[in-house]
């Protein structure tokens, strides 16, 4: 992935806190803010289509009751 240089403006306290973990981290300042950027932008993607339509279901085996969370232990 190509890295593209930009401006932005951020609260003293939050670079604080970044400065320390990247020291801590012995990483760049950079890089914790690249994951920073990474991770909300896929923490706020959308997508042209769902992915389970109103048709398709998962079964997941539930309910399950505290005997079966019991039992479980005992089988192993």
């Amino acid at each position: 992935m190509g890295l593209k240089r930009t401006n932005v403006y951020a609260d003293e306290a939050d670079l604080a806190l970044i400065k320390e973990t990247a020291a801590r981290k012995g990483i760049s300042e950079s890089e914790i803010i690249r994951e920073g950027i990474h991770r909300i932008a896929l923490a706020t993607r959308v997508w042209d289509e769902p992915f389970v339509t109103d048709e398709e279901t998962f079964d997941l085996g539930g309910p399950i009751t505290k005997e079966d969370i019991r039992n479980q232990g005992s089988q192993e």
